[in-house]
């Protein structure tokens, strides 16, 4: 890793959780077992109207996969984070989000009342519970990713899942450009074919970034990028709306 780290804490599988990132630091996240999956939505936290826009991220940088020197852009044309340092390779940007009825349908029901810690959740209601604690709901809830899954697409033009994408002790580290609220859970991914409900536990690691220099890989992997940094430190200084 190339920061500082101040955090650490795990996550198990099948859970949710929400923090404030600020400016110039660093998430790194670890897939402790292998196979995890990663769902996550960034909002900016004086406005939760400016938030993650799939579409935005992908025609901009001309892809359909995240990987180191990708950023994650606001519907505001700014950078929430950087993707610093990944050895996976892919993550799935287009895959969405498991909901109470697909969880129910492929690993049956399981409830809090009956089941307690061993419930399974999914991903949308996740993102719901993190969300009400911000006073947000689900009008808020935009597309989401999902890190350390991979979905391309065959040459039919169907999208297929790859099961065997991640690997015990991969990891991907977002570098933060502005102050950003960062919502995740580890649930499945949608197209999971697993016979059982999968947990899949992360360890995630909290740092401080070294200055974003001239040179910047993330920063000039596209002429896009470049623009997308000059509005975000317009934002960051107090001159951007």
């Amino acid at each position: 890793m190339t920061n500082e780290v101040f955090y650490q804490d795990e996550i198990p599988g099948g859970k949710h959780w929400s923090m404030l990132m600020r400016k110039g630091t660093t998430l790194h996240l670890i897939d402790k077992d292998g196979g995890a999956n990663v769902g996550m939505l960034f909002y900016n936290p004086s406005n939760y109207l400016e938030r993650y826009n799939a579409p935005d991220t992908l025609k901009c940088q001309h892809t359909f996969k995240l990987t180191r020197g990708n950023c994650l852009y606001s519907d505001m044309g700014r950078i929430f984070c950087s993707i610093i340092e990944d050895t996976v390779g892919w993550h799935d940007t287009v895959g969405g989000n498991t909901t109470a009825a697909s969880v129910n349908e492929k690993w049956g029901e399981r409830n809090y009342q009956d089941h307690r810690n061993d419930w399974y959740l999914n991903g949308h209601d996740s993102f719901l519970v993190e969300l009400a604690k911000y006073g947000m709901n689900e009008r808020d809830m935009a597309a989401n990713l999902n890190l350390f899954s991979k979905v391309a697409v065959d040459d039919e033009g169907n999208m297929v899942f790859d099961p065997d994408n991640g690997d015990a002790g991969d990891s991907i580290t977002l570098r933060f450009e502005m102050d950003t609220l960062v919502v995740f859970h580890t649930c499945p991914h949608p197209m999971n074919p697993a016979a059982e409900y999968p947990r899949r536990a992360i360890v995630y690691q909290l740092g401080r970034a070294e200055a974003v220099a001239e040179d910047d890989y993330c920063r000039n992997l596209r002429g896009e990028n470049q623009r997308g940094f000059r509005n975000t430190e317009l934002y960051n200084i107090g001159c951007g709306c």
